[in-house]
């Protein structure tokens, strides 16, 4: 037996500027005696709404009753040196995963959780008041014997035929536990006490035992989801990706006590099934001889396969240089004259050995590549044919617009449907047999939580529009009649009240520059544009060939928003009708000034707290690049409100920062000349002199994107900026500050109850039952649902100096969510959020494409985060800067 051992481990506002002044606002220096900031912590509940009409509901959360509640876990921390020590054994990490089958007579049978990284959980007590355990691991391995009919042998273990025999061996593991964590942690939060991070870490305990659970089954795991193996759950969604149906589970604590809040969720796995259909199918061609074997081997290396001649799976590093039937490797030959006579060694081909020496007559892929599973110096090889890729294979770059839209249309589910498929799933999965579980009485319902909701009134909308005189229409190849689209514009913006006068002129690519690259295309354009416009137009209206991923859409929105500061709007019209031209016309409308969506309450002093008080409403987000793509730059996006008292206008600041960081660093940027570079003074500056001179005594911070283990970063390093970015501009006095953080991507639904067949009315609001039992949280479902099932946006107030009621904090949010200008109905999520996600997505278009990091005068600028050098966006223009936003 072998032993490894480890250890553990409200004033009234300022008087108004006189109209034929312009404000100014003066930088200085913070004053060195200014108090020190202060640091924020989240505020509790103040109360519940009262306004809207009364609606029954049901929520996807299964009451969930602890009948042991002073259980306690024991963490057994897995160094990760006992791991390599472990790996170094020969075991593999696979046995590691398998320790919650495993444990010895000192735990009287109990039973493991292990998290999939580094520590194990049991429920005590511990036997002997003992703090360090031997847990006893078993592994049973095969051993390959090879041999061929014709006496030859390969010492590629890949193309062997195997025999398996089966030995076991013991390892002994010593371990210690290194700390208890009580489920009594978890009563307290329920009557809204907590204490440090402990009931965070009972709930963390109990969703890993869900993780183990669906281990035991043989699942795909993805955080908190899993995935069956079943083709049932599988929809293909092109290019050799399929979306497979599963579940989320994870327990939280409410106001009507513990839950399991369970849903339906889909990821992406490669299709399973032979590799040369993949490889067809991911690159769109319609036989192997038109396979890009390069592009192949990128997209092949890591992944799994399992051999048709003898059900065996091996990884791919590679493929052959050479066809399979030119492809040699050395086959040592079996010794038939003695023991003493050296074995002989000849060149054969992958294809020759298969047919001769296997049997195995092979077609198509005796011209292809082979697959390399062995080592890089030692490769492997095997037929394409006779490999199939295995099962539930993680999918992780983006999906095309394509792939989206399919895996949008075939994973959609009706409110009932859904219902019908997560009680069933609860009632299935048995989670009250759980042998970890049920040590700590834990029993879960299996009916939906009825709460009760309201139904918030809509506001009243005014149309504010704008006139076109000045314009053109640009065409690049896209077959189409600009000129038709010229008088159905015109005509569509009468019937809105836009006054559309005819294009200066209509201009078509030509054939020549079409062969060009994305910004050789979009240079000539500006010059014919030049050449056939006296003057810079107002606005260029765009026609694009492609609906999505156009390579000419970067080039083309950098050169005329950076550049040139000319207003744009891009199409790609498959149908003209009277809703895709209204859709446009909101656009162009916003961009040139004319709002969309003015709140009638916006003329009147109604918005309680706002009216009255200079109030600069703030919305951030951060964008991060595809997945696979570590090397592209996050790009943060902050919008401010502008002309106050107005709740309807805003204007966009955007930086790059360093991939995959959440927290917004340029909030604050001090230069060395003590300057501030930041995205907050530019918008405070812009709040300054298009308010009549006012200053924000009042701030309302909305931002998206961040997960509740970040919310103290948002309220002590984010807001921390904000207030240097503000004293910088010399102010002394601090804004009232409301912080709220709007979730989108959480799995929480909600149901008519009483058998409605429809999505929940816009304007439903709830913030009793559901919600935390202290923080101060409410779910809003603003907009109407028409497809699937409706997802509410989750608020949660962290901080709330200006003082809202509760009705006045619900009705402002419910307000911000109708004055999206590119939308005549309210949005799933406040429209600063909205703003700030598309202007992070759409100036993200810049570093698409290869001049992305360059300005206009073709410097590169650049920053640099550590190691890490992260390319600057480039400004906008002055003409198109104060735009509200730029898509």
């Amino acid at each position: 037996m072998e032993t490894i051992s480890g250890g553990s481990p409200p004033p009234s506002p300022p008087p108004s500027v006189p109209a034929n002044v312009k404000p100014k606002l003066v930088e200085v220096p913070r004053h060195p005696e200014r108090p020190a900031f202060p640091k924020y912590s989240m505020i509790s509940r103040r109360g519940v709404g009262t306004n809207g009409r009364h609606i029954s509901l049901l929520t996807n959360h299964f009451k969930v009753s602890v009948n042991v509640p002073d259980a306690v876990f024991y963490q057994f921390p897995l160094l990760q040196k006992i791991i390599k020590a472990i790996e170094s054994k020969g075991i593999g990490r696979k046995l590691i995963h398998r320790l919650y089958q495993t444990y010895s007579s000192e735990f009287s049978g109990k039973r493991f959780a292990y998290d999939g990284e580094k520590s194990l959980y049991t429920v005590g007590p511990l036997p002997q008041n003992k703090s360090e355990f031997t847990v006893l691991l078993e592994e049973s391995f095969s051993k390959h014997e090879s041999g061929s009919p014709d006496g030859g042998e390969s010492p590629s273990t890949a193309i062997k035929r195997s025999k398996r025999s089966y030995r076991s061996k013991t390892y002994k593991v010593e371990i210690s536990y290194a700390t208890k964590i009580p489920l009594k942690s978890l009563a307290l939060a329920l009557k809204g006490i907590e204490i440090d991070n402990s009931t965070q870490d009972a709930l963390r305990v109990l969703d890993i035992i869900l993780r183990q659970h669906a281990a035991n089954r043989g699942c795909l795991l993805v955080r908190q989801s899993f995935f069956h193996d079943d083709s049932r759950n599988f929809n293909d969604v092109g290019g050799g990706v399929t979306g497979v149906k599963g579940f989320h589970s994870s327990f939280r604590t409410t106001q009507g006590g513990l839950s399991l809040n369970m849903d339906v969720s889909t990821t992406m796995i490669l299709t399973p099934g032979p590799v040369i259909d993949f490889l067809i199918a991911n690159q769109n061609v319609r036989e192997p001889r038109n396979v890009d074997w390069m592009k192949a081997k990128r997209m092949l290396k890591n992944l799994r396969v399992k051999t048709k001649h003898n059900n065996m799976e091996f990884k791919i590093i590679g493929l052959s240089e050479k066809p399979c039937n030119q492809q040699y490797f050395p086959m040592k030959l079996k010794n038939r004259d003695g023991a003493g006579v050296e074995a002989q060694i000849v060149e054969i081909t992958v294809y020759e050995y298969f047919s001769k020496h296997c049997g195995i007559k092979l077609g198509y892929s005796a011209y292809l590549p082979c697959l390399d599973v062995g080592k890089p110096k030692r490769p492997n090889y095997l037929p394409l044919e006779l490999c199939s890729l295995i099962s539930l294979q993680r999918y992780k770059k983006a999906l095309s617009s394509m792939q989206r839209a399919s895996l949008v249309e075939k994973s959609r589910q009706k409110p009932q449907e859904r219902i019908k498929t997560v009680t069933e799933a609860v009632r299935s999965y048995c989670y009250d047999e759980d042998p970890v579980l049920s040590s700590c009485g834990i029993s879960i319902e299996k009916q939906l939580t009825h709460v009760d909701g309201r139904i918030l009134e809509p506001p009243k909308t005014l149309l504010n529009p704008t006139s076109i005189s000045k314009w053109a229409i640009v065409n690049f190849s896209a077959r189409c009649d600009i000129s038709h689209i010229s008088r159905e514009l015109i005509n569509c913006g009468r019937r809105k009240g836009i006054n559309i006068e005819r294009p200066h002129t209509l201009i078509e690519e030509d054939q020549q520059s079409r062969r060009g690259s994305p910004l050789a295309r979009v240079e000539r354009m500006f010059e014919l544009i030049r050449e056939k416009l006296p003057g810079p137009p107002e606005f260029i209206l765009c026609v694009l060939a492609e609906r999505k991923n156009s390579d000419i859409y970067g080039p083309w929105k950098k050169r005329s928003l950076s550049d040139f500061g000319i207003v744009t709007q891009c199409m790609s019209p498959t149908k003209i009708n009277d809703q895709y031209l209204t859709n446009v016309l909101l656009k162009i409308n916003s961009k040139l000034g004319g709002i969309n969506s003015l709140l009638a309450i916006e003329h009147s002093p109604h918005i309680p707290l706002i009216m009255d008080t200079p109030t600069m409403i703030l919305g951030m987000d951060v964008s991060h690049g595809s997945p696979g793509r570590s090397d592209m730059p996050s790009v943060a996006a902050v919008v401010g409100s502008r002309c106050w008292p107005l709740i309807s206008r805003y204007r966009a600041s955007v930086r790059t920062q360093s991939p995959k960081v959440e927290m917004i660093d340029a909030l604050y940027k001090p230069l060395a000349n003590g300057n501030d570079d930041g995205i907050i003074r530019e918008l405070l500056v812009d709040f300054f002199q298009t308010s009549k001179g006012h200053k924000p005594k009042q701030i309302i911070v909305f931002r998206d994107g961040v997960s509740e283990s970040q919310f103290n970063q948002v309220l002590n390093i984010e807001l921390e900026q904000i207030i240097k970015a503000y004293q910088h501009l010399g102010e002394v006095d601090i804004p009232k500050f409301t912080v709220i953080v709007a979730q989108k991507n959480h799995h929480t639904k909600l149901f008519q109850a009483g058998g409605g067949t429809e999505n929940v009315p816009p304007g439903t609001v709830v913030d009793t039952k559901i919600v935390h039992p202290r923080n101060y949280d409410f779910y809003m479902c603003a907009h109407a649902g028409m497809i699937g099932t409706s997802r509410p946006a989750h608020y949660h107030v962290l901080l709330d100096e200006i003082g809202f009621s509760p009705d006045d904090l619900l009705n402002l949010v419910h307000s911000l969510s109708y004055v999206y200008q590119r939308s005549t109905t309210a949005t799933s999520i406040v429209a600063p959020i909205c703003y700030a996600h598309l202007a992070a997505a759409q100036m993200g278009q810049f570093m698409k494409f290869e001049d992305f990091s360059e300005t206009s005068s073709g410097q590169r600028s650049m920053t640099s985060v550590g190691s890490i050098p992260v390319p600057e966006l480039p400004r906008l223009h002055e003409n198109v800067e104060g735009s509200m936003f730029f898509c």
